[in-house]
């Protein structure tokens, strides 16, 4: 049980919260395009959800690179990962999500469906981001703790 409770502290520890607070920014912005695009504009899922990304990723690049993860790494090096990260979350969490809530709410418009679709994929992305992000974008970059 100690090794479970190692690998707790370590991996629940202040680059988490962080990391959760940062997210929280992003996400409102992040939603924020999603939703309205999708409802207002009445682009596509793919469009609304990926726009979503598109602009969210900018920010919380280089707020995790600086903020949570204290990165010194060249940007170029990390950025590559980064894109990386970002673009296979993206398509798994989204690509799960959308069949998921087909499945979940076959009686509801496809409306209602595609909107569920997006806030599972949310949900299910921000925890393989922080995986990604934590032990291959920034792993082994981050600043010594002092």
């Amino acid at each position: 049980m100690t090794k479970l409770k190692e690998f707790c502290k370590k991996f629940f520890d202040i680059t988490f919260w962080k990391f959760i607070l940062v997210g929280v920014a992003n996400t409102l912005f992040g939603t924020a395009i999603m939703f309205v695009f999708y409802n207002v504009f009445h682009l596509s899922y793919w469009i609304s959800s990926a726009s979503n990304y598109f602009f969210g990723s900018i920010l919380s690049y280089f707020l995790n690179k600086y903020f949570t993860f204290k990165s010194r790494t060249n940007t170029g090096k990390t950025m590559v990962r980064f894109v990386v990260n970002i673009s296979v979350c993206y398509l798994l969490a989204y690509g799960g999500a959308k069949p998921l809530a087909r499945w979940i709410f076959s009686r509801a418009s496809a409306s209602l469906q595609d909107n569920m679709a997006m806030l599972a994929g949310m949900c299910f992305f921000v925890a393989l981001n922080y995986i990604g992000q934590r032990f291959f974008v920034f792993k082994g970059t981050q600043k010594e703790k002092e």
